[in-house]
């Protein structure tokens, strides 16, 4: 049986700051269908819910060279969905509030990096395949070429890198590399680790892993690319042959509104009619006027400048006051992010109380219901790596308005007037006058309730589980195995 180990920095159900969380909480389920042992390694966070670390089992007691020092690492192992998830346990760097953006975050996976690896022979588990996510395991295949690849027990590990925000890298001073991480300088070239006099994580998962994935295949490109390279475009463009992109998929178990227990009314793409009931409930809570005849938009997102967040305060005062020449419509977020953009939110609800509902926080809950009750889904990204809301929307009707770039190109099918294909609508440029035309042909065709309900049932219609992108992953790992870092 194929032997694959996940380290990342968070899974959900057990801690999510984001998309990775998602991820790393549903596509080991999914490829434990495909015959494949695979287990998940995270940080046993302070944060982690008490029902689920009441049920973790200690595994492995030792010690982690962190540098000159020694770490203790305790190993807990808790089973969830089928799926093994061990949690290395250090008070000192992991009980604490909040999850990332300490001083020492350089220090702690360093830690968390080494901790993965030595791990390993405790468990009695050798993987043929690491599988590292995101900076916080970008050290693993360093760290793994460096200190243990002449073991007899690591010689055979392969490895992949997945990229899932290469905006985020962990960049640090370059000290770290003989003080935490205990490597000597030939390390630090412009092929290795060095980053503009800095030891960049990231850039060492880009370049000691076997193979690189990220996670749609417009991002893999974009990221080859000056624009969205994030100064680490070289390294891809040298790298490419070994670079992958596969979209993520979404929990069809959690995300299914024919079974959905934080909807009001199930329904599905055989008895749709559910969702307006769905949508009356909505504004009733959200303390709008309840009218099935106007458009609902939704957006369910970190309220920040990529996001799209500058574009919607371009246009969104002056559609609410009806200077866009567009229908009525009502507009509902919910998220936290920089100050100026709740703030936004939170005047627009108090000037148009009957057209704008703001919830600045998360509420999982509510935002299965939003899914469920809204008509449509705005998601205008400078970039989007991958995305899971899009996702998510269509899986519920909710038809989503994109810009075309990374995972939301992908995804989402813009609507043809001419054959009335599509699955969404979508626009090309970054500027607010072309989301805003987007918006407006949405809601113009929002009035035409045959075409309308069609276009919500081509989205529902379409696949967006594990299922494919599993199967994609399991490909690449079976080619890592067979072929060895030296022909894939």
């Amino acid at each position: 049986m194929l032997k694959v180990l996940f380290a990342a920095a968070e899974a959900a159900p057990f801690v999510k700051t984001g998309g990775l969380g998602d991820v790393i909480g549903s596509l080991p389920k999914e490829l434990r269908k495909s015959g494949i042992d695979v287990r998940v390694m995270l940080p046993k966070y302070q944060h982690i819910p008490a029902q689920f670390q009441q049920q973790m089992v200690c595994k492995a007691q030792f010690t982690v060279p962190v540098g000159w020092r020694q770490q203790y690492c305790g190993v807990e192992e808790l089973e969830y969905q089928g799926v093994k998830f061990y949690f290395l346990d250090n008070q000192y760097y992991f009980q604490r509030d909040g999850f990332y953006g300490y001083y020492d975050d350089g220090e702690r996976f360093s830690y968390f990096s080494r901790a993965v690896l030595e791990s390993l022979a405790q468990l009695n588990f050798i993987p043929d395949v690491l599988h590292c996510h995101d900076w916080h395991t970008g050290m693993v295949s360093v760290l793994l070429d460096a200190h243990y690849r002449h073991l007899p027990l690591y010689k055979h590990i392969r490895t992949l890198f997945t990229i899932h925000n290469l905006r985020y890298q962990g960049v640090f001073p370059k000290e770290v590399l003989t003080d935490l991480l205990g490597l000597d300088w030939r390390y630090f070239t412009i092929d290795g680790l060095e980053f503009y006099d800095q030891v960049n994580f990231m850039k060492g998962g880009l370049a000691y892993s076997d193979l690189i994935s990220t996670v749609s295949k417009t991002y893999s490109w974009e990221i080859q690319q000056p624009y969205f390279g994030e100064q680490l475009d070289g390294l891809l463009r040298k790298r490419k042959d070994r670079l992958k992109g596969i979209v993520n998929g979404i929990d069809y178990e959690l995300y299914n509104p024919a079974a959905d227990k934080n909807i009001c009314s199930s329904y599905d793409v055989h008895r749709p009619d559910g969702k307006r009931e769905n949508k009356v409930k909505l504004q009733a809570r959200l303390g709008l006027p309840v009218r099935e005849d106007l458009p609902l938009i939704a957006i369910i997102s970190r309220l920040v400048g990529p996001k799209g967040m500058d574009l919607i305060e371009e246009v969104l005062p002056e559609m609410l006051e009806g200077r866009q020449d567009c229908p009525d419509f009502q507009f509902v977020v919910l998220g936290t992010g920089e100050s100026k953009y709740e703030n936004l939110f939170r005047q627009l609800s108090w000037k148009y109380p009957s057209k704008v509902s703001a919830t600045i926080g998360f509420d999982q809950t509510l935002a299965q219901q939003i899914y469920a009750g809204a008509d449509i889904f705005l998601m205008p990204s400078l970039y989007e790596p991958c995305g899971i809301g899009q996702l998510i929307a269509m899986r519920y009707g909710c038809l989503p308005i994109v810009r075309e770039t990374g995972g939301l190109l992908d995804t989402v099918t813009p609507y043809n007037q001419y054959t009335g294909e599509g699955t969404g609508f979508s626009f090309a440029n970054y500027n607010a006058s072309e989301m805003c035309a987007a918006i407006r042909s949405a809601l113009e065709l929002y009035q035409n309730d045959e075409t309308w309900k069609k276009l919500m049932l081509n989205a529902m219609s379409r696949n967006f589980s594990w299922e494919e992108s599993a199967q994609e992953y399991h490909q690449l790992y079976q080619l890592l195995v067979s072929k060895g870092a030296s022909s894939t």
